[in-house]
């Protein structure tokens, strides 16, 4: 995976330095939130036994997450710096292109705290619903299914987008999500 490091950014040129990612690396990126994805899918699944019921709540969070995704880059990205650049850890700013035009960087956080509650219930939903399951009638399946998604959407995709890609984000001082977790995650603010 090649990283090169581009001094020409055309969103805002008083901004350092960035690194720009390739496609492979957008994908790579973009893994521990499809993992989550396919992981609530699966506790939907199991947790109501495979059952039409189950695979209609199944379904509807998949396509909920995947709506997520969208309503980020149509409501939050134009305001980010990274906006049509490679230099978007996870590629939205480049799709988020095809929908918006750019907007105000400076209105960024207000709009990264308007917007985000949309996509949080994803990260509760399988629990929510996996966990009286888990207790009222025993799964081993579910319940490895409900501990490796908890590992994946509290700790490995957080520490991911903390270590990797809000290190390098230029707009770290404003964002929201950095206020909360890069001090733990050990990123200065």
């Amino acid at each position: 995976m090649n990283m090169k490091v581009s001094s020409n950014n055309t969103n805002n040129e008083s901004c350092p330095t960035m690194r720009e990612y390739s496609s492979a690396q957008e994908l790579v990126n973009n893994i521990p939130y499809m993992a989550m994805m396919v992981l609530g899918t699966a506790v939907l699944a199991v947790g109501f036994r495979n059952s039409t019921w189950g695979l209609i709540a199944a379904a509807a969070y998949l396509a909920y997450g995947a709506a997520g995704a969208f309503w980020i880059m149509i409501f939050v990205c134009p305001y980010c710096r990274y906006w049509n650049s490679k230099s978007c850890p996870c590629g939205y700013g480049r799709i988020a292109a095809k929908f918006r035009e750019k907007s105000p960087a400076e209105c960024f956080d207000e709009k990264f705290k308007k917007h985000i509650p949309v996509i949080v219930p994803l990260w509760f939903i399988p629990l929510l619903a996996g966990l009286p399951v888990v207790i009222y009638s025993f799964s081993w399946m579910l319940l490895v299914l409900l501990v490796i998604f908890a590992l994946d959407a509290f700790v490995i995709l957080p520490l991911i987008s903390t270590k990797h890609g809000c290190k390098e984000c230029p707009q770290k001082d404003m964002c929201p999500w950095i206020k909360l977790t890069g001090k733990s995650a050990g990123l200065t603010v």
